[in-house]
C-alpha cells in the first residue's frame, strides 16, 4: 500500500484561509548571523589578498590542491572541448535550447531613439550595453547548463564585450554539459571558484578576476548573502528564493500530468513550493492518489516528499475566478494556466515570473527550451519585479540638446521652480540662457 503524502488541503471559504494561506507561503531569506559574519570576513580578504584569498578559499572549502590562480583559470579552449566531449544527442539539445534563447532574447533588446520639437531641442534615450557581466554557476553535482544559456545569452545579445563566469569545482568535478553550455553561449572568461569568494572576486577584481559591472546567477546561502552585501559596488540580478510553482486547473487535465508538475519544483530541494489551486474537490482527490502512486517511482522521493509535506498545498476554491484571485494573492515564479481556454483568463493575471498557457505547456519546457529567461521572481517579488533578460545588462542614458530658443523658453519655468525650491544657483544658470 503506497503511503499518502500529507500534503495540506487549504479551503478558500474557511475565514481563517488568508491567515493559513500568508503561513504557508512566508519564506525568509536573509541569513543568520554565523552566515553573515562569515561572508564579510570572506569579502574582506578578497579585497585586501586578491587572488590569495581566492586559492586559499579553494582549496580550503573546494578541496583542491591548487597551488596559484593559474590552476583556476579555464581557456576558451577547455569550453570547445567540453563540445566535442558530450554525447551528439546532449549537444543537440543544448543547441535547440540556446538557439530558441537567443532567438527569444533578440526581441527584447533595445535601441537608442530620439525626437525633436518644433524649436530644434532634442530629446532622447541612448541605450549602452555593460561593459562586463559576471555569471555565477552552481558547481559540482548541483550543475545547471540551463542556467548558464539563460544568463549569459542575453548579456551577450544585449552586446556586452565580456562575460565572466565563475563556477566551483568541489574536488575536481567539471561538469562537461556547463562548460559546453559557456561555449555555445558565447562566455568569454571563466574560473573554477566559487562560494562568497568568487562574488567578492567579481565585484571587487582581483590581480587575475576583472571586476564586473552586475551578477547574475543562482548560488547557496553563502553566495545569496554576498551579493546582498556587494549590491551598490555592483549591480545583482536578484536575491532568490526557493522554486515556486502554481497550478490553477479547473478540473479536466491528467491528474498524473498535475501531479508530476507539481514534483518537477518540489525535487529541486526541500523548500521549494507546490501549490495546486482548483475549483473541483473531486479533481484534488485525483491529484492527490496520483501523488502517493507516483512518488516512489521519482529519483529524489524524499526531497520531494519533504517539499510537498512541508510548503505545498491542494487549495479548493469556489470557481475559476477566485482561483485567479488566489493567483495573484500568490504572485508566483511560475503559473500553469491548466484550462481549457486560458487566453480567457490571461487578462486578469497580474502577478507571475512566467505563465504556461493550456494543458500541454508545462513548466519543465520553460526551464530549458521553450525560449523566455528562466531566472524569474519568486516568494511573491513578480508584484514588481520581471524576469532576466536583454534589458537587464542595459543601461539607459538620456539625451538634452537645447537650442538657444529652446533653451530661453524652458529656462523661464525651470527658474521659477528653482526659486521656488530656493536654489538660487539652479535659477541663475537657466536665466542666463533666456533671451533678453
Amino acid at each position: 500500500m503506497t503511503a499518502p503524502v500529507a500534503i495540506r488541503r487549504l479551503n478558500a471559504a474557511d475565514p481563517d484561509f488568508a491567515a493559513h494561506l500568508d503561513h504557508l507561503l512566508a519564506w525568509e531569506s536573509v541569513s543568520d548571523d554565523g552566515v553573515n559574519q562569515r561572508v564579510l570576513e570572506i569579502i574582506k580578504a578578497v579585497r585586501e589578498r586578491g587572488d590569495a584569498a581566492l586559492v586559499e578559499y579553494t582549496q580550503r572549502f573546494d578541496a583542491l590542491e591548487v597551488a596559484s590562480m593559474a590552476d583556476l583559470i579555464l581557456p576558451r579552449a577547455r569550453l570547445e572541448q567540453a563540445l566535442e566531449r558530450i554525447t551528439a544527442e546532449q549537444r543537440a539539445a543544448l543547441e535547440v535550447a540556446s538557439e530558441r534563447v537567443r532567438s527569444y532574447h533578440e526581441k527584447q533588446k533595445q535601441d537608442s531613439w530620439r525626437y525633436s520639437e518644433a524649436d530644434g531641442t532634442v530629446l532622447g534615450q541612448k541605450v549602452t550595453p555593460l561593459d562586463r557581466a559576471g555569471l555565477y554557476v552552481p558547481g559540482g553535482k548541483a550543475s545547471y547548463p540551463s542556467s548558464v544559456l539563460m544568463n549569459a545569452i542575453p548579456a551577450k545579445v544585449a552586446g556586452v564585450p565580456e562575460v565572466v563566469m565563475v563556477v566551483p569545482t568541489p574536488r575536481g568535478e567539471i561538469n562537461e554539459l556547463v562548460l559546453a553550455a559557456a561555449a555555445l553561449a558565447g562566455v568569454d572568461r571563466v574560473f573554477t571558484v566559487g562560494g562568497a569568494q568568487a562574488v567578492a572576486a567579481l565585484a571587487y577584481g582581483t590581480e587575475s578576476v576583472p571586476p564586473v559591472d552586475k551578477i547574475v546567477g543562482p548560488g547557496n546561502i553563502y553566495v545569496a548573502t554576498a551579493k546582498r552585501h556587494v549590491f551598490g559596488k555592483v549591480g545583482i540580478d536578484m536575491i532568490a528564493g526557493p522554486s515556486e510553482i502554481l497550478v490553477v486547473c479547473d478540473g479536466a487535465t491528467d491528474p498524473d500530468w498535475i501531479a508530476m508538475d507539481l514534483f518537477s519544483q518540489a525535487e529541486h530541494d526541500e523548500d521549494a513550493q507546490s501549490i495546486l489551486v482548483s475549483p473541483d474537490a473531486a479533481f484534488l482527490d485525483r491529484v492527490a492518489e496520483s501523488i502517493a502512486r507516483l512518488l516512489p517511482t521519482m529519483e529524489r522521493a524524499e526531497i520531494i516528499r519533504t517539499s510537498l509535506e512541508g510548503r505545498g498545498a491542494l487549495v479548493r476554491v469556489v470557481d475559476m475566478a477566485e482561483a485567479i484571485e488566489v493567483a495573484n494573492r500568490i504572485a508566483p515564479e511560475h503559473l500553469e494556466l491548466s484550462v481549457a481556454d486560458p487566453e480567457a483568463w490571461l487578462p486578469q493575471i497580474r502577478h507571475a515570473g512566467a505563465i504556461f498557457m493550456g494543458r500541454y505547456t508545462a513548466e519543465a519546457l520553460g526551464d530549458y527550451v521553450a525560449g523566455p529567461n528562466h531566472v524569474l521572481p519568486t516568494s511573491g517579488t513578480a508584484r514588481f519585479s520581471s524576469p532576466l533578460g536583454v534589458y537587464d545588462f542595459q543601461k539607459r542614458s538620456s539625451i538634452i540638446f537645447c537650442s538657444p530658443d529652446g533653451a530661453s523658453e524652458l529656462g523661464k519655468s525651470a527658474s521659477v521652480l528653482a526659486r521656488g525650491e530656493s536654489l538660487t544657483a539652479h535659477a541663475r544658470s537657466a536665466e542666463y540662457r533666456i533671451k533678453p
